[in-house]
């Protein structure tokens, strides 16, 4: 499992680790009109998926605005923010902000997404710090778990897998 920290505190993942090669996990989040998504709602796509502990905070925020300024840029990619906040802070949060080229997707009900990627933080039912890229053939090219969740990702690592899969 990869090892994180939340405000340099260790916490605990729960779920399986994914790594680059590896086949994506499917899983069932909720949409902001409480519809669910999957990951096969996107197939034959190249997936950015950023996932944050939640969409109205410093780091995040900034997170799921640089996503998005990129998903403007990008073609035949879906760029998913994945987050246990409520869909509807999530909704609230993208019209406040004006956020369009990326989708605001919530785990809170299930924590589907947190177990299947590994992300689920055990002591505070948030979500890791991490981004996926998964090409068009449901398979994982880039898995980057941050391992100070109130650190930035590295966003050129993760823009230059999405570029390499198209």
């Amino acid at each position: 499992m990869a090892s994180i920290t939340f405000k340099n505190n260790p916490v605990t993942l729960l779920g399986n680790e994914v790594k680059p090669g590896d086949s994506a996990p499917d899983f069932t989040v909720l949409a902001n009109d409480l519809s669910e998504v999957s990951l096969n709602d996107t197939k034959g796509k190249v997936r950015l998926i950023s996932v944050v502990p939640s969409i109205d905070t410093g780091v995040c925020d900034a997170q799921t605005r640089k996503f998005n300024e990129e998903a403007g840029t990008l073609e035949n990619v879906e760029v998913l923010t994945v987050s246990a906040d409520l869909p509807f802070a999530q909704r609230r949060w993208c019209g406040a902000n004006g956020i369009e080229n990326v989708q605001t997707l919530s785990d809170h009900r299930d924590m589907s997404f947190g177990e299947a990627y590994g992300v689920h933080i055990k002591e505070m039912r948030l979500l890791a710090r991490a981004v996926f890229v998964v090409d068009s053939n449901d398979t994982v090219i880039h898995a980057e778990y941050v391992s100070e969740a109130t650190n930035h990702p590295d966003y050129d690592a993760a823009i230059e897998a999405v570029k390499n899969a198209q």
